[in-house]
């Protein structure tokens, strides 16, 4: 009988050793799953930002280049609009210095 008894004792220490293996395994796994789903997280969000600032370059560059083509067009046309002899020429340009330095 007694043998019985350590048997089955035996048994439910090695059911429990068993039990207590398998909560460590199971916690690993979710702690690996985790990092892994943190891993995953942090990879897209290093491509997403990548990508935001790949965009927001193109969008500074197109701007920078309608600038530069809003500016060429504006200075042309003014050109073309003003034409001063050059009596007039030194005309403005004495009023702009002038105006710039205080001068009345």
């Amino acid at each position: 009988m007694r043998d019985v008894i350590h048997k089955i004792l035996a048994t439910e220490n090695e059911a429990q050793a068993i039990v207590e293996t398998g909560r460590v395994e199971a916690a690993r796994i979710l702690s690996d799953a985790r990092k892994k789903g943190q891993d995953i997280v942090e990879q897209a969000r290093q491509k997403a930002l990548a990508e935001a600032e790949r965009i927001l370059e193109a969008a500074v560059e197109a701007a920078e280049r309608e600038k530069e083509n809003r500016l060429a067009h504006a200075a042309a046309e003014i050109e073309s609009e003003i034409q001063l002899d050059r009596n007039g020429s030194q005309w403005a340009v004495e009023g702009v210095v002038r105006c710039v330095c205080g001068l009345r």
